[in-house]
């Protein structure tokens, strides 16, 4: 029993999350949204930009894009961000100052682009060419139709992944703290981390994950919600009976197989 107690103690001390839980309220959870968030925008924009280049024909926009896209998902996300959050440093002091944010949600941008710019471009290929050559024939540009027509429908079939990426960027969020954060700018990890070394409980590092599950869990079941309702589109409307066919003065289709079935 000594073993199950220790393990008890150090896991689910109490008071030990009690003590951590105002400072991850009021510091960690804030921050941890501001990376995340702001990097989730930054991504999804040069994502766009990376996806439309990834099908344009001119090769000099498509070469780059797909370089890059290879480049930053081969590379690990902690290498990523202290190479950018180390190497960008020294500009970084001149520019903003000591605070590490920027550089910090840079990094996750251009790591979230990457994916993201993938994601567009397979939901833009996925919009039949009949799409575009109606816009066109409706007088539309090819950037117009592209804008109008056939980005927002290929957005919207890969929704559910997009929100994949943001779970993804909430939890890549925790590295960020490589780059050296002071007191007010930890982040959900580094507030648990920094609770365990100082008291040697590991309560509080698992109030932290517990926090990230209270933030991704629900963003996964909105993600099976979202897949689902966009499965099985709109509902038809049900057929109008006879009578309301024949008081318009037009006939109704044969409904025998229906009415036996019946």
């Amino acid at each position: 029993m000594d073993p199950l107690r220790t393990l008890w103690e150090t896991f689910f001390d109490w008071d030990a999350m009690r003590e951590a839980l105002p400072e991850m309220l009021t510091v960690g959870l804030p921050n941890t949204l501001i990376l995340a968030v702001s990097a989730a925008l930054l991504g999804s924009v040069l994502g766009m930009l990376l996806a439309v280049a990834g099908i344009s024909r001119t090769r000099w926009l498509r070469w780059p894009a797909r370089v890059y896209t290879d480049v930053f998902r081969g590379l690990p996300a902690a290498a990523t961000i202290l190479l950018i959050g180390v190497g960008l440093a020294p500009l970084g002091m001149q520019v903003w100052g000591p605070n590490p944010y920027p550089l910090g949600v840079l990094a996750l941008s251009l790591i979230a682009a990457a994916y993201i710019g993938e994601i567009f471009r397979s939901g833009i290929q996925s919009v039949e060419a009949a799409q575009l050559e109606g816009a066109r024939a409706l007088g539309f540009s090819w950037g117009e139709a592209m804008r109008l027509v056939i980005i927002p429908q290929g957005v919207r079939r890969v929704l559910p992944a997009w929100v994949n990426q943001l779970i993804a960027l909430i939890k890549d969020s925790s590295l960020v703290y490589f780059l050296g954060l002071v007191a007010s700018q930890r982040e959900l990890f580094r507030i648990g981390q920094d609770y365990a070394a100082t008291t040697g409980n590991e309560s509080a590092l698992l109030l932290a994950g517990l926090f990230y599950l209270a933030l991704t869990v629900p963003l996964t079941h909105a993600v099976n919600w979202i897949d689902r309702r966009l499965r099985q589109g709109r509902q038809v409307a049900a057929a109008p009976d006879d009578t309301e066919l024949d008081l318009a003065g037009e006939t109704a289709l044969p409904t025998t197989g229906r009415r036996d079935a019946r």
